[in-house]
């Protein structure tokens, strides 16, 4: 799927997700309440790092669809920046490991990310009324230090 055929179904997704018509599972994989961090170093600044992987599947036009979504946390003081991938996936490919899904990559601009982070918002709502229209699993992710990859 190209990106902007990307960005038109996620608009229908969406929509047809507000009127009740999709049901979501949805994987989060995240460091961020890990006591343990890895840091990098760039332009002589120590940035500490946080990875969070998310898998969306809903059965979506008579097809299973699979969206994983990873992003880079990198924070320095008060500065943040962030590196996103979006990934699509074949149905057998299900794993959080860049390695893997590297070759599944969808280029994505910034409006394609601000349309996943408005499902993220969407699908969070809907978790939180707890209607049974996403059932969402939270996991803790392990630090993977450079020398471990």
């Amino acid at each position: 799927m190209k990106p902007e055929e990307l960005k038109q179904a996620l608009a229908r997704m969406q929509k047809d997700t507000q009127e009740g018509r999709l049901k979501w599972r949805m994987e989060v994989q995240t460091t961020e309440g890990n006591e343990e961090k890895y840091t990098v170093e760039e332009e002589g600044e120590a940035w500490v790092v946080d990875e969070c992987y998310v898998s969306y599947v809903c059965e979506y036009r008579g097809k299973e669809f699979c969206m994983i979504t990873y992003e880079m946390i990198k924070t320095s003081g008060t500065q943040v920046r962030t590196v996103n991938y979006v990934f699509l996936p074949p149905l057998g490919v299900r794993l959080f490991s860049l390695h893997t899904l590297l070759e599944h990559s969808i280029k994505a601009d910034a409006v394609l990310l601000s349309q996943v982070h408005a499902l993220w918002v969407l699908l969070m709502e809907l978790v939180k009324k707890e209607n049974g229209q996403v059932e969402c699993t939270v996991s803790r992710a392990d630090v993977q230090i450079e020398d471990d990859i």
